[in-house]
């Protein structure tokens, strides 16, 4: 389905159009992670009450890299972007003395960290996705450091680097009629600088790909690999209407969000997906331990909610034990959530329940599934009543 995504006329900086939420969170250069992902020892940017709405300004991190010039306008203008187009939070941190290391340091920006009063290790914070808006009518897919699927294959030529620039296009959708936004990719590179050259299109589906709590250590990790706090978890369901639950892993949970995305394929087999930022307002709640195991069970790692789906997730430097993994929590999820044996649950997941790739590029590979909860709804509460153990 084509998306009501539309572009801006003017970047959306710091408070500069729509701001949904009360409690707002712009992407000032203070309060920005570069790289790294907050850990117990970090300050809380913004601290907030459970079931508060906040919106956050997040920022990509293309055109701000060192091997991209670590120069944004420069950068964007080599596919015609007038520098007003160009968001001042990305030239406030590209000049500013912010250290960033690539390889030591991951290329993510991450906006946060927000402290949600209560949440306690045991708990799940959830995090609803409200609403999302492009805050430039522009992205970037990158293929860089000879990674991704097809590494030591792509880049091509033995370029260190290659950015396929993707504008924001409006044009009917063909099922509908109703204009929407869509994003465009020139068929050859000699297209961008061409305006009539033949391009792909194809629909928006903006999300953001890093969502995470802080992590019980000293040391802020790396932001690339995922992990049991969220993080860089890429997984393209959690649009508008989504929630994802994490373990809460410190006090007050400090969360964070980045990696905006406009689209992405399940895979993001070039490395990146279409990275481009976004000004998202999310939904703060805290479900209690004890809450958290009637519904769901045991969670060890990230789960999506979808209006139609839960999106169990399995993660591994290995893929076949990334995909065991998700299955596991598949099971587990059932059993909490239906009463379902695990061999049942097990069958059914054959029967019936598609295993994505989240993607294969982040060193720790991602899968989640997606299990309809329609295939449940004839059951009613019942089933939950009459899960083993409950009266």
């Amino acid at each position: 389905m084509a998306s009501r995504f539309r572009y801006p006329d003017v970047p959306l900086d710091a408070g500069v159009g729509p701001v949904r939420a009360a409690s707002y969170l712009p992407s000032t250069p203070d309060h920005l992670l570069w790289g790294r992902l907050p850990c117990r020892t970090d300050a809380a940017v913004l601290t907030v009450d459970p079931g508060t709405e906040v919106t956050v300004d997040t920022l990509s991190h293309e055109g701000l890299l060192a091997d991209q010039g670590r120069d944004p306008r420069a950068f964007f203008a080599t596919y015609g972007v007038d520098g007003a187009q160009v968001l001042a939070d990305a030239v406030a941190l590209a000049g500013s003395t912010r250290p960033h290391a690539p390889g030591p340091d991951g290329p993510h920006v991450v906006t946060g960290p927000i402290a949600v009063t209560g949440a306690r290790p045991g708990d799940l914070l959830a995090v609803t996705i409200v609403e999302t808006l492009p805050r430039v009518p522009y992205g970037v897919v990158s293929n860089r450091h000879a990674r991704g699927a097809l590494a030591g294959e792509y880049p091509l030529d033995g370029l260190p680097l290659v950015s396929a620039f993707a504008a924001l296009a409006e044009h009917p959708d063909p099922a509908t009629g109703r204009i929407a936004s869509y994003g465009e990719i020139p068929l050859t590179r000699a297209g961008y600088d061409a305006p009539d050259a033949p391009r792909a299109r194809f629909p928006l589906a903006p999300f953001l790909g890093i969502i995470g709590v802080a992590v019980d250590d000293d040391a802020r990790p790396h932001s690339v690999p995922p992990g049991a706090h969220g993080g860089n978890v890429d997984i393209n369901l959690l649009t508008e209407g989504a929630t994802l639950y994490l373990p809460v892993q410190v006090a007050d949970a400090l969360a964070y969000v980045g990696d905006p995305h406009f689209a992405q394929g399940d895979g993001e087999v070039a490395l990146t997906a279409m990275e481009a930022s976004l000004r998202a307002t999310v939904r703060l709640d805290v479900v209690p331990r004890e809450e958290a195991v009637a519904r769901f069970g045991e969670l060890v790692g990230p789960l999506a909610e979808t209006r139609e789906h839960l999106v169990p997730t399995g993660l591994d430097e290995d893929l076949d034990v990334a995909v065991q993994n998700c299955v596991r929590a598949a099971i587990g999820l059932l059993g909490a959530r239906y009463g379902m044996e695990p061999a049942q649950a097990y069958a059914y997941l054959s029967a019936a329940t598609d295993f994505d790739i989240s993607q294969v590029v982040d060193v720790v590979k991602g899968v989640h599934a997606r299990i309809r909860t329609a295939d449940f709804a004839h059951l009613g509460e019942g089933a939950a009543r009459n899960r083993p153990g409950t009266s």
